[in-house]
């Protein structure tokens, strides 16, 4: 799990260097097409099958992947590279929203207390009023409503499907899905920003095969300290790169929108937990 963070912080710097030349909808298509050209070798390498009774999800799954993929990338070009990782700790209240409304889960008081508690941390970011909300800041958090609609179909697809299925799956979707919307603004990158671009797409291949694997190996609950990583990470990085520093009210904003996804974290493992112990109980 750290090691993914840290991937995925060095991915969102190099996200902003690919877009300063190549349009973010290229960069989301050179990103899957380099990680598909990482992932069949390995596939063919280990004998694995990719035969699956879930194809309509996995098509799902990518279609949202699609989507949020390409908001995020657009919204690292345009909003401080700390900021954008700190809205994008929203992810896990936007789940619990989702999962409410769509999957028929009971979300009691208090997830609901702690989701509207991290919608004050967002406010406390963005600051309406104070010049901080803008257009590229609303992307962002479309993205991440398009990611908790992904976290919930890979939570279905974990259940039944192997880390490296998942993963390639994404990908061989991705990548014609992802040229069809690059087509509209292409221009080809020189040589220097492709070389950048295949170390994205073999680097976040790396950073989901790691993610999907911690998630195989243990609960949510614990893995999601280690995943605000990314948030010193990726500041430590933009501070030394372009000099972005997050003011000390997004810092604020980013602590309570933490600790409001960690409680809602810990209640979800917990119940989790009831549930799995009653289901021997009632067998008895």
């Amino acid at each position: 799990m750290v090691l993914s963070t840290a991937i995925f912080a060095t991915g969102n710097i190099l996200i902003r260097h690919a877009t300063s030349e190549v349009h973010p909808f290229q960069v989301a298509f050179f990103r899957n097409f380099f990680s598909l050209l990482c992932l069949l070798p390995l596939v063919v390498g280990a004998g694995l099958t990719l035969r699956t009774s879930r194809v309509g999800l996995y098509l799902s799954r990518s279609l949202t992947s699609l989507c949020a993929m390409l908001t995020w990338f657009y919204g690292l070009s345009v909003v401080p590279l700390a900021d954008a990782t700190a809205l994008a700790f929203t992810l896990p209240l936007f789940a619990t929203i989702g999962a409410a409304l769509f999957l028929g889960e009971v979300v009691r008081l208090r997830r609901w207390i702690a989701v509207v508690v991290g919608f004050i941390g967002v406010l406390i970011i963005l600051r309406p009023g104070a010049g901080s909300l803008t257009i590229g800041a609303g992307i962002v958090l479309v993205s991440c409503i398009f990611s908790a609609a992904t976290t919930l179909q890979v939570r279905s697809l974990a259940r039944s499907e192997g880390t490296v299925a998942m993963v390639t799956y994404m990908v061989l979707f991705l990548t014609p899905m992802s040229l069809v919307p690059a087509l509209f603004v292409w221009s080809w990158p020189s040589w220097a920003m492709l070389g950048w671009m295949a170390l994205l797409g073999a680097g976040l291949t790396l950073g989901h095969l790691a993610l999907t694997r911690a998630f195989h190996l243990a609960e949510a609950s614990a893995l999601m300290p280690y995943d605000y990583l990314k948030l010193p990470f990726t500041a430590l990085l933009a501070y030394g790169l372009y000099g972005e520093m997050m003011d000390g009210w997004g810092w604020v904003g980013a602590a309570i929108i933490a600790g409001s996804t960690l409680y809602i974290s810990h209640r979800e493992a917990k119940l989790a937990r009831r549930t799995r112990a009653a289901v021997p109980a009632a067998a008895e």
